[in-house]
């Protein structure tokens, strides 16, 4: 099955249970649909570049999906309809990177990325 990367941003006026249960919620959905959850992450609330429905801030989460497209879709269009999130990205990749994402990553681990400048 395709492999998928998906990011959303939730209201910032939840609490971080009620964020990291919309995980779930849409892992739920995936799952029902054939598809698979293979790692998720809560990045917390950041502050967005610009206000998107009024919000400045938002809870950010990470999905990493082995699932085939429909069940994507469908995953995407509860998402897109549910009030607590405020947008979606989803990209299809060809391998999951081990470890965890960049944002999760200690600024110290990114601090030697930039000595190669």
């Amino acid at each position: 099955m395709p492999l998928y990367e998906h990011v959303f941003i939730a209201r910032q006026d939840l609490s971080s249970a009620q964020a990291e249960g919309l995980i779930e919620h849409f892992t739920a959905v995936l799952s029902d649909n054939g598809g698979k959850l293979v790692e998720h992450e809560y990045w917390g609330v950041k502050t967005m570049a610009y206000k998107i429905n009024k919000n400045r801030k938002g809870h950010y989460a990470f999905l990493k999906t082995d699932a085939p497209a429909a069940a994507v879709q469908e995953m995407e269009r509860l998402m897109r309809l549910h009030d607590d999130v405020m947008r979606v990205m989803t990209i299809k990749v060809d391998a999951h990177p081990e470890g965890p994402s960049v944002q999760m990553q200690k600024r110290d681990e990114r601090a030697e990325r930039r000595e190669r400048r």
